[in-house]
């Protein structure tokens, strides 16, 4: 059981540089962790990066922060084996959530504050990618299942379509919520 642990946790290790203890994440590190870790993180797998740091992370506050909606929600994935059960993978984009957390809390800015006045739906514009990638994948499929007749190839251009109006809706979401995170802080900072 150690080796399988320790197997899986060794990727992490070589993901991230030795950093001054408890420093930010640079935006090239948090790209590169998402890329390498398409699949999501267990949260012990979260709490190790951000220990690796010399950040102070417990499961217990990942987990609270998951509870006040300021982290996105694990999805459960199947573990290969008989009688292995899932496992909550999170996003790893849940780290570079975790870390804008602790950057506003360095500010002075309470959980409370950041509830009330960040909008923290970056989760969940997240989660709506994820499941709008699922469902092009089944669509896909569907699609090519039936072959190369004329109604296969109309509804592969639909779907084209339909992944161009949902790249465009994330889009526009992101800017949304980032224009509005950052006029929370500069209003913020004139206080």
């Amino acid at each position: 059981m150690n080796s399988v642990r320790s197997s899986r946790r060794a990727p992490l290790r070589r993901d991230l540089p030795r950093v001054e203890a408890g420093a930010a994440f640079r935006e090239e590190e948090l790209s590169a962790l998402e890329a390498r870790h398409p699949d999501g993180l267990s949260v012990q797998e979260v709490v190790e990066v951000f220990t690796r740091r010399g950040a102070r992370l417990t499961e217990a506050t990942f987990r609270k922060y998951v509870q006040l909606g300021l982290v996105s929600r694990s999805t459960r994935v199947g573990r290969k084996g008989k009688h292995m059960g899932s496992q909550g993978r999170y996003p790893a984009s849940a780290i570079r959530q975790i870390d804008h957390i602790r950057r506003l809390m360095q500010q002075g800015i309470t959980i409370e504050d950041i509830q009330r006045e960040f909008l923290f739906v970056r989760g969940d514009i997240d989660a709506l990618e994820r499941q709008l990638a699922r469902v092009y994948s089944a669509l896909d499929e569907a699609i090519a299942s039936r072959g190369q007749d004329d109604a296969a190839r109309t509804d592969a251009r639909a779907l084209d379509e339909a992944r161009s109006a949902g790249a465009d809706l994330l889009s526009r979401l992101e800017t949304i919520e980032r224009r509005l995170t950052l006029r929370a802080r500069m209003a913020r900072a004139l206080v």
